[in-house]
């Protein structure tokens, strides 16, 4: 809108102004509104590469079977048209896309595309915004106008009763999967959390406990998610029996985690020979509360020269550097540091490529700071349930992309009990990481 100058003249808004139209975005399947090209064309290269891909899918599949032969010359398996065009409802809208259909003349094969399943209607991308929806606040019935903003008001399941079965299904595979078997299992390492949401539960005084472990491949697994009350021993050390009565039968050789935590008196109880690390990050944040401002850049230089030392002796003596710089003036700090002291330099009797994960509990913190990020406060108080399935269910996504351990070939060597000192292997030749 442009701007009268008292003359009846009209100027146009300064650089950096906003003017006052309003203009109408159109999203993926909206007749109305300005026509979004991008969006039209991320649709229209997404539409070809999925035909692509589908083909080429095709074509490998008769290649598999091209010996097979009915008759002089005939082949048995071969193209027979197209199925009905359908659309896939994705994050950027409905992509149109048209099946090849293959024949077996005999009958006894069958094609199943990995790539287009055949009752395949949403992406698995728009599978996770609805538990992201949910952690968000937005109501059940709230449901469908927010997804029809966004896909546009064709875009098929998203009443409230479909929400719904979506819900019970998450809540199912959630419990299936919190009984699952354990034996055989060993996970070299934990990393523990209790993890607050901002929403309202059933019981305010609930977190969401984690248990996150690295097996001998190196391959990082959600292990454990459930909620207790706050963080308790008693809650801790009831998840820790529930994994030794699924058959969890091998201690790990270290667990890490905040110093804050209950699970500290709990673990021994039940897993007595795996050791404690103190997650370097709580704890700097720990000590450095107890500082005035103007001095915790300096104190926080001072923490990394101990955690980043090349030896536990080299750590020793930044650390006793440390409490003679603060002990006197601020005796807080010194022994909220001093205490934990053994528990903090545990990660150098482990290999030095695992220091890097060993030192922090940062798996489950940048797994679950994205899941906070979409949390708020909802019109309504959040059944423990449903909470711990949408929970459950955006962590299992996230843990497709957890990447394996640095170094993870020396994982043999840790569960095999060889000796370490300052990261590095003593006795023998060290192999290669």
């Amino acid at each position: 809108m442009k701007k009268d100058n008292g003359s009846g003249e009209k100027k146009p808004p300064r650089e950096g102004e906003l003017s006052g139209a309003v203009v109408e975005y159109r999203h993926p399947g909206m007749a109305v509104g300005v026509r979004d090209a991008l969006t039209e064309v991320l649709r229209s290269g997404a539409q070809e590469l999925l035909r692509s891909a589908i083909e080429a899918e095709v074509a490998e599949f008769l290649a598999r079977h091209g010996e097979l032969k009915e008759g002089p010359g005939r082949q048995r398996v071969v193209r027979n048209g197209y199925l009905p065009e359908r659309e896939i409802q994705t994050g950027i809208g409905a992509v149109k896309v048209k099946a090849p259909r293959v024949r077996d003349r005999a009958g006894t094969i069958k094609f199943s595309s990995a790539i287009l399943p055949r009752y395949l209607r949403r992406s698995k991308s728009m599978e996770e915004l609805l538990p992201w929806l949910y952690l968000k606040g937005i109501s059940t019935n709230d449901f469908g106008p927010a997804l029809t903003a966004l896909l546009g008001p064709e875009a098929p399941g998203l009443s409230a009763a479909s929400i719904s079965r979506y819900k019970e299904v998450w809540k199912e595979q959630h419990e299936s999967w919190s009984t699952r078997d354990l034996k055989g299992k060993n996970y070299v390492y934990f990393w523990v959390d209790g993890v607050h949401f901002n929403v309202r539960l059933e019981d305010a005084r609930q977190c969401i406990l984690v248990v996150i472990g690295a097996t001998a491949e190196g391959k990082k697994e959600l292990v454990a998610l459930t909620d207790g009350v706050r963080e308790s021993e008693a809650s801790w050390k009831d998840l820790l029996l529930d994994l030794r009565r699924r058959g969890l039968e091998i201690d790990p050789k270290l667990a890490v985690g905040d110093g804050a935590l209950g699970f500290w008196k709990a673990l021994p109880q039940v897993f007595g020979t795996t050791r404690g690390q103190r997650c370097w990050v709580h704890k700097t944040k720990n000590v450095l509360n107890y500082l005035p401002v103007g001095l915790q850049e300096k104190g926080k230089q001072g923490l990394h020269q101990i955690w980043l030392a090349e030896s536990r002796a080299e750590a020793h003596q930044a650390f006793d550097t440390f409490l003679a710089t603060y002990a006197a003036k601020y005796p807080k700090a010194t022994d909220c540091l001093e205490r934990d002291r053994a528990a903090l330099l545990a990660f150098y009797d482990f290999p030095a490529e695992h220091w890097l994960h060993l030192r922090t509990s940062n798996p489950i913190e940048s797994t679950f700071a994205t899941v906070r990020l979409r949390t708020s406060k909802t019109r309504g108080c959040v059944a423990r349930a449903a909470l711990l399935a949408m929970v459950f269910k955006l962590t299992k996504t996230a843990e497709q992309n957890w990447r394996t351990l640095k170094g993870h070939k020396l994982l043999a060597e840790v569960v095999r009990g060889v000796v370490f000192k300052d990261g590095l292997q003593q006795g023998t030749q060290r192999i290669a990481a």
